[in-house]
C-alpha cells in the first residue's frame, strides 16, 4: 500500500503574497517613490491577490476557517484596492472621494482588530502581523479623513509601519517553509504553548 501523501502548507503562499505587496506599496506610502505604477497593480492582482485567493482555497480543503477567511478576504483586498484605481481610469465608474475612502479603509481596518482575536490561540508573529495590519489600516483610514496638512506625515508614517508589517510577514511565509524542511525550528516564531496556559491558569486558580 502506497504511502499517503500529506498535502502541501498553503501559508507560506498567502503570507508571502500579502508581505511583499505590502512591503512594495509602503516603500510608495513612506514617500521613497512618487508613484504607484504597473509594479504594484500587478502585484495586486497576481502575488497580493490571486495567490492569497488560492490559498485560502486550499486552506478551506484543510478545514482551516481562519487561515481560509483571512487569505480569500485579503485578497480580495488586493484585487478591489487595484479595482478601485483602474476602473475610474478605464471611465466606468468615478473615483471614490477621499473621505469615502478612508472609510473603505477603516472597515478593513476593523475586520482585522477582530481578526486579530481569533490569532490569540496562535503563534506570536501571526499576532504581531494583524495587530501590526490593524494599525496600519486605521493609520491609512485617518490619513484620509485628516486635512491634507497632516494627510502626508501621517501616511509616511503609515508607510514606515506597513514595510513592518509586510516584512513580519515574509519572515513567517519562510519561517515555515525552512522550519518544515529542515524538520526543527531554525527561525522561531513563538509557537502558542496550550500546556503552558492551562499551567499558569492553574497556578493563577491556587492564589484566586
Amino acid at each position: 500500500m502506497a504511502d499517503k501523501i500529506s498535502p502541501a502548507n498553503p501559508a507560506p503562499l498567502g503570507l508571502m503574497g500579502f508581505g511583499m505587496t505590502t512591503v512594495l506599496l509602503n516603500i510608495h506610502n513612506a514617500g521613497f517613490f512618487p508613484d504607484v505604477g504597473s509594479m504594484i497593480l500587478g502585484m495586486g492582482i497576481f502575488f497580493g491577490g490571486i495567490s492569497q485567493m488560492i490559498a485560502g482555497v486550499l486552506e478551506y480543503k484543510k478545514g482551516n476557517t481562519f487561515g481560509m477567511t483571512a487569505f480569500t478576504s485579503y485578497g480580495a483586498f488586493w484585487l478591489t484596492l487595484v479595482a478601485m484605481l483602474v476602473i475610474p481610469k478605464l471611465g466606468l465608474a468615478v473615483a471614490p472621494p477621499r473621505e469615502f475612502v478612508g472609510c473603505y479603509l477603516f472597515m478593513w481596518g476593523l475586520f482585522t482588530g477582530l481578526m486579530f482575536i481569533g490569532t490569540l490561540k496562535s503563534n506570536r508573529v501571526l499576532q504581531f502581523i494583524f495587530a501590526s495590519l490593524t494599525v496600519l489600516f486605521m493609520l491609512l483610514a485617518v490619513e484620509h479623513w485628516a486635512p491634507e496638512h497632516f494627510a502626508h506625515i501621517i501616511g509616511r508614517i503609515a508607510g514606515f509601519e506597513g514595510i513592518v508589517c509586510g516584512a513580519s510577514a515574509i519572515y513567517l511565509a519562510m519561517a515555515e517553509i525552512i522550519n518544515e524542511v529542515h524538520e526543527k525550528e531554525l527561525l522561531p516564531i513563538g509557537e502558542y504553548s496550550k500546556k503552558a496556559t492551562q499551567t499558569a491558569s492553574a497556578a493563577g486558580a491556587e492564589f484566586a
